[in-house]
């Protein structure tokens, strides 16, 4: 099958350089399913193209943006058929073995091969193409003298689950459109196909919303450290939805209700059973805020504005939130989140909740995210939820690396790295198909700017990259350890304030 990449090449090309070196550790992350290979390098020249099957070109540009600023190429995106020393990205849909995310890279004397039966997996192969390159690939400036060799092996990688997740917290304190774009391009690098924006907290609301203006006139305002705030508009939120779409992630918008509303409770009085609006204040009593579940503007205020945010996203998903609903009666509690869930349903969507909608009567399809109470997990599983796996302790991008960490939180205890790694997504008492998949989620109490937001994810984001993505018989911490060390220089490369866990021996 492969021979019939090549027919219709330029016979008469150049044949590229190659050598007979052995390819040592390839470091990458996630680790593929499959790897064949010992020895041997294709070396790439400035004549190199991108050579595309029809449907595949812009999957073809964001790689050719990825390798122009290092190699200093220009990294022609051709319809053109490969020649030699070229890379072909393609789609063959008879492997379906490889579903819609998996791809085959075959990298031999005379090219580079990434086959898939999806664009998807087209995009993934493209990102571990990257990673076989040397880790300068990441630079952002031209690099001189460095050549540029990828080893030549067979790799034959599917995902274990589904969902690979991130979640930003833009309620506590706002990050802007540029900050949100540069965390989907690095979840994306690792293989991340979920985005999760918590968008409505007590300290402000982040999303326009035109039938209900007041909700950023005024409880955009400010933020968890009595800051500015912000918002998005609906423009900026489509943009953040295209840019993460190009690179195969889906956007999660989580409007968070019935509890964490003081920001809409303050914008707008008939939300509040007492009739008045409550005070914005960068912080409240937690779990001391509720919609007036019974009030007569309460279930139009739900509709439109799920309505509204619904319509920004393509993606199937939207998340109720539905946590810590303190304040709010159990019966009101589970009323809302079934009410709740035939809205969203209403606009075509799958509705997801943190674990304590399992306390509503729901009926599947639905989606429970796993926080903090097993028990909740379980029980919105008997009623038919897949479950997303974010367990607080291991999963909690926003707790301290250790004592010495400068911000974060402590409640859920210390996560190092290899906390963040050394844990099963499969909770005891559920089964595999239980499991949709895994998301680290950031709550941004402490985490006030770009630099913060790294600091916590990275590099503890990509050990849930491989959680999701790798075989659980491939999951081992000393070997992770080994080749999350190769990473350093790249996260560096690519300007990341990441942590240099002294679990890691990271080279230079």
């Amino acid at each position: 099958m492969l021979g019939l990449l090549i027919v219709g090449c330029d016979s008469a090309a150049t044949e590229p350089m190659t050598d007979g070196e052995p390819i040592g550790s390839l470091n990458l992350i996630p680790m593929p399913t499959m790897i064949f290979g010992d020895a041997g390098h294709l070396i790439l020249d400035a004549d190199a193209r991108i050579s595309v099957a029809a449907g595949l070109f812009a999957v073809g540009e964001e790689l050719a943006e990825g390798l122009r600023p290092a190699t200093g190429w220009r990294w022609e995106v051709t319809s053109d058929n490969p020649s030699p020393g070229d890379i072909a990205l393609v789609l063959d849909a008879a492997r379906t073995d490889l579903g819609d995310e998996g791809y085959a890279l075959i990298v031999d004397e005379r090219r580079v091969t990434v086959l898939a039966a999806a664009p998807a997996g087209v995009f993934y192969g493209s990102q571990t193409l990257r990673q076989l390159l040397p880790a300068e690939i990441e630079s952002s400036t031209t690099v001189e003298g460095a050549v540029w060799r990828i080893p030549m092996v067979t790799i034959e990688d599917v995902p274990r689950f589904e969902w690979r997740g991130v979640m930003l917290d833009v309620a506590r304190h706002f990050f802007d459109v540029e900050e949100v774009m540069r965390v989907v391009d690095l979840a994306a690098r690792y293989k991340l196909n979920r985005f999760h924006l918590h968008l409505t907290d007590d300290s402000g609301w982040r999303i326009e919303i035109d039938a209900w203006p007041d909700l950023t006139a005024i409880g955009a305002t400010t933020d968890y450290s009595g800051g500015d705030g912000g918002f998005f508009t609906k423009e900026d939120f489509v943009d953040i939805v295209a840019y993460a779409e190009a690179r195969f992630v889906t956007i999660v918008p989580e409007i968070n209700m019935p509890g964490h509303t003081n920001a809409a409770l303050a914008s707008y009085a008939e939300l509040n059973e007492s009739g008045e609006r409550t005070e914005l204040t960068p912080t409240v009593p937690f779990g001391s805020s509720s919609l007036w579940i019974d009030g007569p503007e309460t279930a139009r205020f739900v509709e439109e504005v799920i309505e509204e945010v619904t319509a920004l996203v393509p993606g199937r998903y939207f998340h109720i939130g539905g946590d810590e609903a303190l304040a709010t009666e159990p019966d009101d509690y589970a009323a809302f989140i079934a009410m709740a869930q035939k809205v969203v349903e209403s606009q075509g969507k799958i509705m997801v909740g943190w674990e304590e909608i399992g306390r509503a009567d729901l009926a599947p399809p639905f989606v429970a995210q796993h926080w903090l109470r097993r028990e909740d997990a379980r029980a919105a599983r008997d009623k038919g939820a897949r479950i997303i796996a974010s367990p607080a302790s291991n999963a909690y991008l926003d707790m301290k690396y250790d004592a010495s960490t400068p911000i974060g939180l402590v409640w859920a205890g210390f996560t190092d790295v290899r906390d963040a790694y050394e844990w099963d997504p499969v909770p005891p008492g559920f089964i595999e198909s239980d499991v949709m998949g895994v998301e680290a989620p950031l709550w941004t109490e402490t985490i006030d700017d770009m630099g913060d937001v790294e600091l916590m994810m990275f590099p503890r984001l990509l050990g849930c990259a491989e959680l999701g993505w790798s075989r659980p018989e491939d999951l081992e911490w000393e070997a992770y350890r080994a080749r999350l060390a190769a990473h350093g220089p790249r996260l560096a490369a690519h300007g990341v304030n990441f942590y240099r866990s002294p679990l890691v021996d990271w080279l230079p």
